[in-house]
């Protein structure tokens, strides 16, 4: 029996999401009622379109503001609170929803009024927003098939329903198979050289899997694939062959028995060819290119190889060093890939005389929150309030925010989802939309931005809160800077407002130039405060925190290179939708941009999201792309003064005006040449990573004039 629509949280679309009332079962039937209102008004629109803005794409606007909220809504709560029960519903439906995509992008007669609208005389009286809106809704019509015949057409839809399809399947494999691996270490020897914190976040876990006697002290402990596992041991654990089992673990995740993923990672690349060609397009690469800020793949290449030049002496540098320094401590065997991690860690508390455990207590996650908040006030002129208990969230652990601006007007909010669940919710870090900025045409009501912020970082022992590591100080400030372009946005159009329809390489932009603010002074010791003295960090720490920044920064780009060329080469590779080729494609690049060749049963393919399972098919390049942005965008604020507050306000006055406000109702160069003067130069890149100035020649960094 469905559920009313005014009892199905699916269908409060402008309300904040009630997460309280939210339950399997109404997915179906909740999914299936909207789309059902949603094809009514299509078929209106379509029998009798008028080629003008209120009347074509305003209800274009509202029916994907509704369907994005209910999917949107689905999709976050498979992503953070997954169940059997709930894939069994998303899938049930997401060919449905899918389909009705599909059905709306390819409109013969919706397509015919964008044209004549964009032909029209009343096209030059749109602002330039939505003016950009009519272009991209054109571009992402044709790439939507709307050109193919009847056909071509099936076929392209069959591949869709498929790409999802597969999609979901690859995470459910990567949660299930990170799920599925433990180690209840019992021996203390096997944890020598772990941090404390590690071992009660071990004990902890393996109370809460069957060792109800568990403590720091005297085990068990249960190690796991979770990313706040996985790397501190790697980092620490003195235990050579306990360190090579998790990596072997790690690097073959998903890749065999009923999870494995490398199927699926065949049919993916084979697919998306046989879609780019439909399209007109030589590969998938090409397509994924064309929608992007890039002017092409020949661009992508000329950045990443030039990078990869300016990182790889840095990279063979590093690893001899790392090298001599094993020997010296007593290892006589030959650095393997599960060694890197902990001389590097031993190297760097040598050279810099500090551990990141050392620095933990130094940032409890509530004192770098408020740093976080007091930065984006002297930034950006807004307060940040906690309004925890004003709406419902969907786990405990979860908050919830308020963004206000100088006049203390709300306008925007934010849910923060701080800690790893491997039982139920999927690894990585990720900023989303929850609802976006829009002004009623009927009676000029403003829609405020709502954004989720995810992360996984280590969760509170005991008593304690969660002490963070510094990269996971990082991460936070990176998503935040995404959630930033979302929330403080001026764009009132729904379809161009915060980060939506921004090009993917350029939407790394805000969120990188955030992670630059951990590095400096002010703010680092400002977000500070020991968990148990209260003390600040120690002005000797953050110096040797800054120090070690360019610490390893060759090896840190080379691999970042290495996922990136890898990921355009399987995908403009026709032949990649075979395993051997796959891997053999991967050997290719490894070669190039590794000076540890990855072992010969490395797949780490079958659980690489960013690619499979996200949105950053030929488009890992991104990070680098816009690194090259977020970096001479934080050069302004270096030449300004860093320590200048009132030149710092202005920057970020006018850093709020361009990046963050114009979202993606501005082509992205016009964006950054409006902040910064000028086009983007990768020297401030290469000055902060302590690397080398590029070759003579420069950066293709624009598209055209578009």
């Amino acid at each position: 029996m469905s559920t009313p629509a005014e009892a199905n949280p699916l269908g409060l679309c402008g309300q904040l999401p009630r997460f309280d009332l939210f339950a399997t079962e109404q997915v179906v039937p909740g999914v299936r009622a909207l789309l059902a209102r949603l094809s009514t008004q299509l078929d209106a629109i379509e029998a009798c379109v008028e080629a003008s803005w209120d009347g074509l794409v305003l209800p274009l606007e509202r029916m994907n503001e509704g369907l994005a909220y209910a999917w949107g809504l689905v999709s976050h709560m498979l992503a953070v609170r997954n169940s059997e029960a709930l894939r069994t519903a998303h899938a049930e439906v997401q060919g449905e929803v899918i389909a009705f995509g599909l059905r709306q992008a390819q409109s013969p007669a919706i397509h015919a009024g964008l044209l004549r609208l964009r032909a029209g005389e009343t096209f030059g009286s749109l602002d330039p927003t939505q003016q950009r809106i009519v272009d991209c809704l054109l571009r992402d019509a044709r790439h939507s098939g709307v050109g193919l015949d009847d056909p071509r057409r099936a076929r392209f839809n069959a591949i869709q329903a498929e790409l999802a399809d597969l999609a979901t399947r690859f995470n459910d494999h990567v949660l299930d198979a990170t799920r599925q691996f433990s180690r209840v270490v019992r021996d203390p020897i096997e944890m020598e050289g772990t941090p404390p914190s590690l071992r009660e976040l071990t004990a902890q876990n393996a109370r809460a899997h069957g060792e109800p006697g568990a403590t720091a002290e005297a085990g068990p402990w249960r190690l796991s694939l979770d990313a706040p596992v996985l790397f501190p041991f790697l980092e620490h654990g003195a235990c050579r062959p306990l360190r090579e089992k998790l990596y072997r673990a790690n690097i073959t995740r998903a890749s065999s028995g009923n999870l494995d993923n490398t199927p699926i990672l065949e049919q993916i690349l084979a697919l998306r060819h046989e879609m780019a060609g439909l399209l007109g397009f030589s590969c998938y690469a090409e397509l994924s290119l064309d929608a992007k800020m890039a002017p092409g793949v020949a661009a992508v290449d000329e950045l990443l190889e030039q990078l990869r030049r300016a990182s790889l002496p840095g990279a063979q540098k590093d690893l001899e060093q790392l090298r001599a320094f094993a020997l010296e401590r007593g290892q006589g065997e030959p650095i393997a890939l599960w060694d890197v991690p902990y001389w590097a860690e031993r190297l760097r508390e040598n050279r810099f005389d500090y551990s990141e455990e050392e620095l933990r207590p130094y940032f409890p996650l509530p004192r770098v929150l408020e740093g976080l908040f007091t930065l984006a006030r002297r930034l950006f002129a807004v307060d940040i309030v906690a309004a925890d208990g004003e709406t419902p969230v969907w786990h405990p652990d979860v908050r919830f925010f308020r963004v206000r601006d100088a006049a203390g007007q709300p306008i925007a909010a934010f849910f923060l989802d701080p800690y790893s669940r491997p039982g139920d919710k999927r690894g990585g870090a990720w900023m989303d939309d929850c609802m976006g900025r829009t002004r009623r045409a009927t009676d000029g009501v403003l829609r405020q931005p709502v954004a989720y912020l995810v992360c996984n970082q280590s969760p509170p022992v005991g008593d304690k809160p969660s002490l963070m590591a510094f990269d996971e100080v990082l991460t936070l400030f990176h998503e935040f800077g995404h959630g930033l372009q979302h929330m403080l946005t001026r764009v009132d159009h729904g379809l161009a407002s915060g980060i939506r329809n921004i090009e993917w390489d350029a939407v790394e932009l805000p969120s990188q130039f955030m992670e630059n603010w951990c590095y400096h002074r002010e703010t680092l010791l400002g977000l500070s405060r020991h968990v148990e003295s209260g003390e600040r960090l120690p002005e000797v720490l953050f110096e040797k925190i800054a120090q070690a920044r360019t610490y390893r920064a060759g090896s840190t780009m080379l691999r970042q290179l290495y996922f990136a060329m890898l990921d355009l080469a399987i995908h403009r590779d026709p032949s990649a939708g075979r395993r051997e080729r796959i891997f053999a494609i991967q050997a290719e690049i490894a070669a190039r941009t590794t000076v540890v060749p990855p072992l010969p049963e490395d797949r780490f393919l079958c659980s690489f999201g960013h690619i499979f399972a996200g949105g950053y098919a030929a488009g890992y390049y991104s990070y680098k792309w816009a690194e090259v942005l977020s970096a001479d965008a934080f050069s302004a604020f270096e030449e300004a003064g860093l320590d200048d507050g009132p030149a710092v306000a202005e920057m970020g006055r006018r850093f709020r005006e361009t990046v963050l406000a114009l979202g993606g109702g501005t082509a992205p160069m016009r964006v950054f040449e409006a902040f910064r003067g000028r086009p983007p130069s990768p020297a401030a890149l290469l000055r902060h990573s302590g690397l080398s100035d590029l070759p003579a020649g420069g950066v293709a960094t624009e598209r055209g004039p578009a």
